[in-house]
């Protein structure tokens, strides 16, 4: 059974968080590990985890000093495990979570070939398409 799970960085399962990252989003493209960790300290984490394994996980950055407006970042589900609803499960803990915290806008920088799975969760593209980290991606936003 997968429990979805907010950490901070002191929790035990942050480094397989880490871990997770560096393997599915980071050494794919050729960045060193832990080169997006800049926001970890001052971001919410959320992780899946199977059988004591963190499979998924996402990050979520506030802002502005109001509380409104927060971004998900880093999100990552292990290659094997891709296409079973986790990431679903993650935005949508992610999404409760700014409900009860009074976020109401979440913004992202989607990978172009993770637009699809931001619409279906009802993310809108908003601005023109950019590069990042060598990557076409595009702003995407919902207003919660």
């Amino acid at each position: 059974m997968i429990s979805i799970q907010r950490i901070s960085i002191k929790d035990s399962l942050y480094e397989s968080e880490r871990q997770l990252r560096n393997r599915v989003l980071l050494r794919p493209i050729g960045l060193p590990d832990h080169a997006w960790e800049m926001h970890d300290e001052k971001s919410w984490h959320f992780i899946a985890v199977e059988e004591g394994n963190v499979i998924g996980c996402v990050a979520l950055f506030p802002l502005d000093s109001e509380g409104h407006k927060a971004q998900l970042m880093q999100m990552a589900v292990e290659s094997k495990q891709q296409g079973k609803g986790i990431g679903k499960l993650l935005v949508n803990e992610l999404l409760s979570f700014c409900k009860t915290k009074g976020i109401k806008e979440v913004t992202c920088h989607s990978r172009e070939t993770a637009v699809k799975f931001y619409l279906q969760q009802g993310f809108e593209i908003y601005d023109v398409p950019f590069s990042e980290v060598g990557i076409q991606h595009s702003h995407m936003r919902l207003y919660l």
